[in-house]
């Protein structure tokens, strides 16, 4: 069931800023504001992490809270709810004894090397200047009212960009750093 929802949730969120750019005309605020919330507060009781816990919960009460007071020019700012949240997570593991990063880096190499911790430190804060100017983008997007700009960066380019971070990322850690 917990990966049946994973993948449901991804899908839908990979896909949300094309579903609502072409679904608003037809109506399908309520559909698809209460599909999110619902998919989300599954995510949050299926959850044994308290942090993932409290941010599939605030996302949830983002939706409910659009779809309650009518807000459907608040869906464009699903995005970036969602970076905010990203830049949350990776940012304050910046404070942690490791990084979001070195974690992630550990399930392959769990000997990491020193100077593999400082990488990955770097990677980390990489990331959340990825999520500032992703979520500021989105931001400036839907205040302008640029809906199918918006659609676009945040439906494909900010996954494209994504991708190439990450990729980028691992090919440089593998074949330059050889961690």
């Amino acid at each position: 069931m917990r990966i049946v929802l994973s993948v449901l949730l991804g899908v839908m969120s990979v896909t949300y800023p094309l579903i609502w750019y072409f679904g608003r005309e037809w109506g399908w605020f309520n559909y698809l504001a209460v599909a999110m919330a619902v998919l989300w507060g599954i995510r949050a009781t299926l959850q044994r992490d308290r942090a993932q816990k409290m941010m599939a919960m605030v996302v949830a009460m983002f939706f409910v809270a659009v779809w309650i007071f009518r807000l459907p020019e608040s869906m464009y700012w699903y995005p970036v709810v969602v970076n905010g949240l990203m830049l949350l997570i990776f940012g304050s593991s910046l404070w942690a004894k490791q990084t979001l990063v070195e974690r992630l880096a550990r399930l392959q190499t769990p000997d990491l090397p020193p100077q593999g911790i400082v990488y990955t430190r770097k990677v980390t804060q990489i990331w959340c200047v990825f999520f500032i100017v992703n979520g500021t983008t989105a931001a400036v997007l839907a205040l302008l009212g640029w809906h199918n700009i918006w659609a676009i960066y945040t439906g494909i380019v900010a996954y494209v960009l994504m991708g190439l971070l990450g990729i980028g990322e691992f090919a440089y850690r593998k074949l330059i750093l050889k961690v």
